[in-house]
């Protein structure tokens, strides 16, 4: 380009102009730049510490909640597939047959029914004493302890100190409403104090169809299901000095009266029964809640929970659920996954009818036809 030169100085102006524009353009570049990278770093510092402090949950896969333990819930039963089918005749209001280990429902009948629960209550109850008092401590017998109806203790000397270990006998073994008015004014200094407690506790537990109105459930107001009563008991049982009662047949307490003892026997009807493996748990009965049973069985390393509500018979119904249950459950005996407990039970039969055969070949003639008869009688049978 040919310059004139009359306007030579305004082209050197302009020329100049464009060159400090181009340098301004690259700091503002480069300050930007600068910007960029100071603000990344300290998004990554943020994002890194929070890492740090929280869970971090991979793309996909979702957050695994926390344990009930941490959580303060209840160990809650888990519904699925029955495993087991008894045949109860007649069949009990409600029902849950379950593994106190897993949690997992075995049988159910109704279990989310609300329903009076009688002395269950009084597990709640065991459940709050507990897990606020030490087991030495002494409890006083108020006025109010010894102004009950139902069933009781009967001797608790009005006034004294007495140990709360023998109270906790007395209101799981017996049943008795005495003790549970006397463990309930020593924990909350009032029995309507404690039944606040009490439905507090099973709000933090997540026992959705639990309500309370007394410590010993005497009033129709006591209500549950049995799914809330399977997750209560579980939990219960987890106390070593709830689980040490509720497995005893009878006991010896000391206790400040006339020979300083007090001897007490289990309502449970599988302990009275001598059932093999019972180790819990707590009966009861009013005339609106019918008969209400939570029996718990151990046997060859499983032990398995049972809630009956409103129950023609506690005890004859329990012993049929958990022979059922323990017949399937463990596949005793060449039992095949599947196969009906009945079944495995002709099985045996046949072994036995076998086996008594076998003997009549070999000993001599005059046992031969003992032998052959019982066998006989064995095989009609």
């Amino acid at each position: 380009m040919t310059l004139n030169p009359l306007t030579g100085g305004q082209a050197r102006r302009r020329g100049a102009w464009r060159r400090g524009a181009l340098a301004l353009m690259l700091v503002l570049s480069v300050a930007a730049t600068a910007a960029v990278v100071a603000l990344g770093l300290e998004l990554g510092s943020r994002v890194g510490s929070n890492l740090d402090r929280s869970t971090v949950v991979t793309a996909g896969i979702p957050p695994q909640p926390a344990p009930e333990e941490e959580t303060g819930r209840a160990p809650m039963l888990a519904f699925g597939p029955r495993a087991v089918e008894p045949r109860l005749r007649p069949t009990p209001r409600a029902a849950v047959l379950f593994d106190v280990g897993s949690g997992e429902v075995l049988w159910s009948r109704r279990a989310h029914d609300v329903v009076p629960i009688a002395s269950l209550t009084k597990v709640m109850t065991a459940l709050l004493v507990t897990e606020r008092t030490s087991p030495r401590e002494r409890a006083k017998v108020t006025r109010d302890a010894l102004d009950y109806s139902g069933s009781g203790v009967g001797v608790l000397p009005r006034g004294r100190r007495v140990p709360v270990s023998a109270l906790l006998n007395g209101l799981l073994l017996v049943s008795g409403n005495d003790a549970a008015i006397a463990l309930a004014d020593h924990v909350a200094r009032s029995t309507r104090a404690f039944v606040d407690l009490m439905n507090r506790r099973a709000g933090e537990l997540g026992l959705r169809c639990t309500h309370f109105a007394s410590p010993h459930g005497l009033e129709n107001a006591n209500r549950s299901c049995a799914a809330d009563l399977g997750a209560l008991a579980r939990l219960a049982l987890r106390e070593p000095r709830i689980a040490r009662i509720t497995r005893r047949r009878q006991v010896a307490v000391r206790f400040p009266i006339r020979g300083g003892r007090l001897y007490l026997n289990s309502t449970n009807p599988l302990l009275r029964l001598r059932y093999r493996g019972t180790i819990g748990l707590k009966t009861g009965y009013t005339r609106k809640a019918g008969h209400n049973f939570i029996g718990v069985v151990q046997r060859r390393g499983r032990t398995l929970g049972l809630v009956l509500l409103n129950s023609r018979d506690t005890g004859a119904q329990a012993r049929l659920v958990f022979d059922t249950a323990f017949g399937r459950a463990q596949r005793a005996r060449g039992q095949r996954p599947g196969e009906p407990f009945e079944r495995t039970r002709r099985a045996r039969r046949e072994r036995r009818i076998a086996h008594l055969e076998r003997q009549a070949r070999r000993d001599p003639r005059k046992r031969r036809r003992a032998l052959e008869r019982r066998a006989g009688r064995e095989r009609r049978g």
